[in-house]
């Protein structure tokens, strides 16, 4: 189970390193944004990341309750995936690429948060 918890560590943190990047091409108007590698490749890394969660959840017999640290990373990665097509399809101007970017940056961060602490608030410990 740890090395698919690291895999699932890896692979959040080849994600994030990947909208980053994104992020920062549609930012600046790149047409490098359109490379058919950068269109497929986040696909396939965001399912892995899913499927080795859900192993985990499994696995870990971690089945999310009414509002347990499961079902705030669900809630969050939802929050995240939101913020994320805000930034790289909807968001056209560049005061709403900025905000739904740093708003995905922080809803990431509660993610990792959550993981860590194994608690819906970790700001709160």
């Amino acid at each position: 189970m740890s090395i698919i918890k690291s895999l699932h560590a890896l692979l959040a943190l080849v994600s994030i390193i990947g909208f980053i990047y994104r992020a920062s091409l549609k930012f600046r108007n790149s047409t490098t944004l359109q490379q058919k590698w950068l269109k497929i490749t986040p696909h396939i890394v965001d399912t892995l990341l899913l499927a080795s969660a859900i192993y985990l959840v499994v696995v870990g017999h971690y089945y999310p309750e009414w509002f347990n640290w499961v079902t705030a990373k669900i809630i969050g990665l939802l929050l995240y995936i939101i913020f994320g097509l805000f930034t790289l399809r909807f968001s056209k101007s560049r005061n709403g690429i900025i905000i739904s970017f740093v708003l995905a940056l922080l809803t990431f961060a509660y993610i990792v948060g959550v993981a860590m602490t194994k608690q819906p608030w970790p700001m709160m410990l």
